[in-house]
């Protein structure tokens, strides 16, 4: 169990770290245009600004996950990060179930799935401060 939280945990802070550096840091045109190729665009309709903190949300929210846990600094964090990601999860799936994106809905949905099987087994039985 501890393995398959690992694993879970380290899954999501990669894709956590992707996305967030492609908020971040791609200038806000290019991210609009990629968003309308690949079927999203909710980025045209929102600010640069809360695009990029979104961004930087998603950063620390790959810092989170893990590197509590691996230096043993706070490893209560790295539930309370996939708490996080839950309500993160949770604000993206309506954002794009409002512009009609129900794959990327669907996507969301298991994205906060995983999440939540981290903090569940991060509080509960596999808890590192237990």
């Amino acid at each position: 169990m501890n393995f398959a939280l690992w694993i879970v945990a380290a899954l999501l802070a990669v894709l956590s770290l992707f996305g967030g550096a492609t908020k971040a840091f791609m200038p806000k045109d290019k991210l609009d245009e990629l968003g309308r190729k690949s079927g999203g665009g909710w980025t045209e309709h929102a600010g640069a600004g809360f695009v990029r903190t979104l961004g930087g949300l998603e950063i620390l929210a790959a810092a989170g996950l893990t590197l509590p846990a691996m230096l043993d600094i706070a490893p209560v964090m790295v539930p309370v990060t996939a708490v996080c990601w839950i309500l993160l999860m949770v604000g993206a799936m309506i954002t794009h179930a409002r512009y009609g994106q129900y794959k990327y809905v669907v996507l969301n949905f298991v994205y906060l799935a995983a999440a939540a099987f981290v903090a569940w087994g991060r509080f509960g039985p596999e808890s590192f401060t237990g």
